[in-house]
């Protein structure tokens, strides 16, 4: 009985343990609770950060401003590089359009020049029937004969000028045009006969004329081969040698 007595006293004497009486929170209220603490920490955090990275010299205003600035600066630079750009453009066309009209003048002048040349002919070509002597002038000769590189390799033009005088003189003289060619090719001499053997009756070579004739054409040789000389002969139909001949030396 002692001991069951002072057991009883122990729970409900002075010497009984204390009891604490608690509120009950609800559990959402909990959360809501912890929720803010979050938030009011990753502000405070979010706001140390800017304070630091301000007090170490660093300003998101400032840069975002000069980013402001700097991207404004580029829209007004390639508007710049758009504007010089189309004055570019502008001025290539004029230019093309200028070195066409150059193109077109320097073909214009050598067209004059062209026909300053066949006019200064004819006159050299009535000069000498009004003042050839008719007794002692020969027949048929070679008044011009040039021969000289074209623009593709290989590729020569040449021009012949022929003149009827003396006894034959009014009469038509009828016949063809041919070519000798003479050049160097990989070290050894070679000769070439324009035009070649089956063109012989080539409206382009044949001939003729009364008074005169002018004879404009092209021949080609292999680009490697470098021509040395040129001679022109003249034949009479029905006729195996040549009436006149005249050779041409290129440099």
């Amino acid at each position: 009985m002692a001991k069951r007595f002072a057991k009883l006293r122990q729970r409900f004497g002075i010497a009984a343990p204390k009891v604490s009486v608690r509120t009950h929170v609800p559990w959402y209220l909990r959360w809501l609770g912890i929720a803010v603490m979050l938030a009011f920490s990753a502000a405070l955090a979010l706001w140390m950060y800017d304070a630091g990275r301000r007090f170490a010299g660093f300003d998101r205003s400032e840069v975002e401003q000069e980013l402001s600035t700097a991207r404004s600066e580029l829209a007004r630079m390639r508007a710049e590089l758009d504007s010089l750009r189309a004055i570019a453009n502008a001025a290539d066309s004029k230019v093309s359009i200028e070195r066409t009209a150059q193109q077109k003048l320097a073909q214009q002048a050598r067209g004059l020049e062209q026909d300053n040349a066949r006019l200064r002919e004819e006159l050299a070509i009535f000069e000498s029937m009004l003042s050839a002597d008719t007794a002692g002038a020969a027949p048929l000769s070679v008044l011009r004969f040039t021969v000289e590189p074209d623009m593709l390799p290989g590729e020569y033009r040449y021009r012949v000028l022929l003149l009827a005088s003396g006894p034959r003189r009014g009469k038509e003289f009828q016949g063809r045009l041919e070519l000798v060619v003479n050049l160097t090719e990989g070290g050894r001499s070679a000769m070439i006969v324009v035009p070649g053997q089956g063109q012989s009756d080539s409206p382009a070579f044949r001939l003729g004329f009364k008074h005169f004739q002018r004879i404009d054409g092209t021949f080609r040789v292999d680009p490697k081969g470098k021509v040395a000389s040129v001679q022109v002969r003249v034949y009479e139909n029905g006729s195996a040698e040549p009436k006149v001949t005249r050779s041409v030396t290129l440099s």
